[in-house]
């Protein structure tokens, strides 16, 4: 397991700490935390095996968060001295003091053991960002190369995202946490133009970002090698598929689709604040409303979902969020029930829910954290079958692979998905491609569909670097695990039809 960057450590981590906290108490703060953050992130672009851009860019900052007489202050800098320490803490407590006023209710936090001194470092091989520029820009060249030599490709993008997080963390109730994390995004797509019709199709890979490092790339956990020889034929193949007919269909939705249901009509909807109705930025509210907690059938009884910051190789996943919580896994919808929402410390105050579950984060030192989304997850079937066990149960529907478009009401609740692709189910078996496909229900009746899961060997950890939250507006990466799934008699829609055209 890779060591925390000693780069990081030999910064004045906890002079800073100390300069800040002090102050902060000699000012009466009731609480007081500080964090130290340094994020590094890259992105490689490649175009037609060419190189387009790399981008390798770092943000190191110090902030300061207080209770102060019932209310919260923030202050953040970069200048990294204990004088400069303290005047955030200043700063922070002049900002508290002005929101006392606007505060309807005195800030409470729920109880947290406190963890002193303590280290965590994700689960990856390689630090993408000691793996020299030119041999990643080589290895995304030469996919790029192999897809583009192949008939029926036209264009080739390719792009590398790598991130190394590094994060201090400290308290006035002893909590000290120093720990490190890295995330990786490769993504490939082809691309045919057809210059009769003045349109274009493309095909993606459906390898999800994972919080692995370079090893990730080169074979550790996704087999890129294989994709890539995949991918001109069945872009080949797209390109030739019939339009769907719309109507009813069973669906079987394989995990590189179905994550981002699970992330918008779950994640966000059992997000406490959203669903307490003070959070609306980007993705609304929630039905899932907190008077429905126990009683809410959000779908059918072999739907088990959990929150889960621990999470191997989950984008969420940390040893303790940004309020010094130690993180953990929790249910969230229980034989379909809701039975959980993700908090933070004031939520789980508040709503006498006792204890947090370690969703607080921000996205950088210059921000205030947020209740942010864990790794949320449907669990597979135990004893389940295959993917292919899943088709072999259907007469008269549709095998769903890869994300692309989609879009959900401000409630979490009517909603639509597209794909990358679709493939036609007869009789227990796949028919070949269609084109122009979305899936559209609401979120409880299309949980409530389903009808069987697949086993632990159909889970695949999706996911995505850029949710995002809040007013100024925050990104977060989080990842959904599933299995495949069968939903009986969804309703799915033509999108040529739909879009007029």
């Amino acid at each position: 397991m890779p060591e925390i960057d000693d780069r990081f450590l030999a910064l004045p981590l906890s002079l800073l700490a100390d300069a800040a906290l002090s102050r902060a108490r000699e000012l009466g703060a009731s609480h007081a935390d500080f964090r130290m953050e340094r994020i590094r992130s890259g992105r490689i672009s490649i175009r037609d095996a060419r190189l387009e851009s790399s981008i390798d860019d770092e943000d190191l900052g110090l902030a300061v968060r207080v209770v102060h007489d019932g209310a919260w202050g923030f202050a953040a800098g970069i200048e990294r001295t204990p004088a400069a320490a303290a005047r955030l803490a200043e700063q922070a407590v002049t900002t508290a003091k002005f929101s006392r006023v606007l505060s309807s209710a005195p800030v409470e936090l729920a109880d947290e053991p406190a963890h002193a001194n303590v280290s965590w470092v994700s689960s990856y091989e390689q630090n993408p960002f000691d793996i020299a520029e030119s041999e990643r820009i080589g290895v995304l060249t030469d996919f790029s190369e192999r897809l583009l030599s192949a008939d029926g490709v036209d264009h080739v993008n390719g792009q590398l995202l790598q991130v190394l997080e590094n994060k201090y963390y400290a308290d006035t109730a002893g909590t000290v946490t120093t720990q490190q994390r890295v995330r990786i995004e490769p993504e490939f797509t082809a691309v045919q133009v057809d210059l009769a019709a003045g349109g274009f199709s493309t095909m993606r890979t459906l390898a999800p970002p994972a919080g692995r490092g370079w090893e990730y790339v080169t074979g550790t956990g996704w087999d890129f090698d294989r994709e890539v020889a995949e991918l001109p034929a069945l872009l080949a193949e797209h390109v030739k598929a019939p339009s769907v007919q719309a109507g009813r269909y069973d669906l079987v939705i394989d995990p590189s689709n179905l994550w981002l249901t699970i992330h918008e009509s779950i994640g966000h909807a059992t997000e406490l604040d959203r669903a307490l109705g003070y959070e609306a930025a980007y993705a609304g509210t929630s039905f899932a409303t907190l008077d429905k907690l126990g009683s809410l059938r959000y779908g059918s009884e072999i739907m088990n979902v959990t929150g889960d910051r621990t999470t191997e190789h989950g984008l969420a996943t940390i040893g303790y969020d940004d309020e010094g919580v130690a993180t953990s896994s929790f249910d969230i919808v229980s034989s379909g029930v809701l039975t959980g929402y993700q908090l933070n410390r004031q939520m789980a105050h508040d709503n006498g829910f006792g204890r947090s579950n370690g969703c607080a984060l921000a996205d950088s030192p210059g921000h205030i954290p947020l209740q942010r989304m864990a790794n949320v997850s449907l669990h597979p079937m135990p004893g389940g079958g295959s993917t292919e066990d899943l088709i072999g149960g259907v007469e008269r529907g549709i095998y769903v692979v890869g994300d692309k478009s989609w879009s959900i009401d401000m409630q979490r609740y009517n909603f639509q998905f597209t794909g990358q692709r679709f493939f036609a189910i007869r009789n227990g078996k796949l028919e070949g491609q269609l084109r122009d496909v979305a899936y559209q229900a609401t979120t409880t009746d299309f949980w409530g569909s389903m009808e069987a899961t697949g086993g632990a060997q159909t889970y695949v950890l999706g996911g995505a670097f850029n949710c995002g939250k809040g007013q100024p507006g925050q990104v977060a990466a989080v990842s959904h695990g599933c299995p495949s799934a069968l939903f009986r008699n969804v309703n799915v829609l033509n999108t040529k039809s739909e879009g007029g055209r």
